[in-house]
């Protein structure tokens, strides 16, 4: 008879969470350098962040292949500034615009159809602006804030053309998009652009930025060019008397420490100056698994999402 055969080792998981170090001096918090670039650096607290990516590039390909290809407008005169409109067949709908992520560096607007379906088939358009990648404009983020922001505006002042209602605007963004959904929820529409203060009705900030101060002291400084006038006009967390519009503030209970402690903070924040907020956490979901909740219309994130817009699940 033969001996049974010894069942092969289960596989050791992924290290997560910064490499093994002596502690150096502190930084930010109690965070030392290494640390602190860890927790800015997704990768490290979600290892399966590359097959997630693709998966956002072929989930959108699919969602597309259902809802119809988008319909691809000019917001502004260079070439990335172009957005895509998902219609839906309900006439005067209201419309969200989702600013994608992607450190600022990565994807565009098209990689982030596949929760658009979810909106489109509840009674809402979905518009997908394109930016600038900041390494593409000298490492500055004033210009996508300011890309993101004319990108709404024109929504606004085409709002008929799209077929949709320019007084149920509503914004989101995940990561990067995040921090950039938050700036556009924090600027003051009147004093730039002429427009309604409470031009967005509603806001959605999935796993993102609050507060530029400890990204500027983290790896990230490599690539974008911080400075003060930066750190404090894109620091949401600084402009919250501006803020006007209910504001859901999600991440995932496997976000990095900064990522998370960025939510809470911003949403204390906003609970504190008496504005309407609800913080959301999604259980046992990293930084890119969240969002991926959107393409399941029930999902609680996409309920609170539909719920502020006044609208269903189909």
């Amino acid at each position: 008879m033969k001996s049974p055969m010894p069942s092969p080792a289960a596989a050791a998981p992924p290290h997560v969470g910064p490499p093994p170090h002596v502690k150096g001096p502190r930084v930010f918090l109690d965070y030392d350098q290494v640390e602190l670039d860890a927790a800015y650096t997704q990768i490290v607290y979600a290892p399966n962040a590359p097959q997630l990516i693709k998966r956002f590039s072929s989930s959108s390909q699919w969602s597309s292949a259902r809802i119809g290809p988008p319909e691809r407008l000019a917001y502004g005169p260079s070439e990335i500034e172009r957005l895509d409109v998902y219609r839906c067949p309900v006439p005067n709908a209201p419309i969200l615009i989702f600013i994608h992520g992607g450190g600022w560096r990565l994807e565009l607007a098209k990689d982030f159809a596949f929760p658009g379906e979810t909106f489109i088939r509840s009674g809402a358009h979905y518009v997908a602006p394109d930016f600038a990648w900041v390494q593409d404009v000298g490492g500055r983020l004033m210009p996508l804030a300011d890309q993101v922001r004319r990108a709404v505006a024109w929504v606004y002042h085409n709002a008929d053309k799209i077929g949709g209602d320019r007084q149920r605007i509503y914004v989101a963004g995940q990561s990067s998009g995040g921090h950039l959904a938050s700036v556009l929820l924090t600027t003051d529409w009147h004093g730039l652009f002429g427009l309604p203060k409470d031009l967005i009705k509603g806001g959605t900030c999935i796993s993102g930025i609050y507060d530029l101060k400890p990204v500027r002291l983290s790896a990230r400084s490599s690539y974008v060019k911080f400075d003060d006038e930066t750190e404090h006009a894109l620091s949401a967390m600084r402009h919250i008397g501006i803020l006007s519009a209910p504001t859901i503030v999600a991440y995932g209970s496997l976000e990095t420490p900064e990522f998370e402690r960025q939510a809470k903070h911003f949403a204390t924040a906003i609970k504190n100056a008496g504005k309407t907020v609800k913080l959301l956490v999604g259980e046992h979901y990293n930084h890119f698994e969240y969002v991926e909740t959107l393409m399941n219309p029930w999902s609680p994130l996409s309920i609170a999402m539909l719920e502020q817009i006044g609208l269903q699940p189909p």
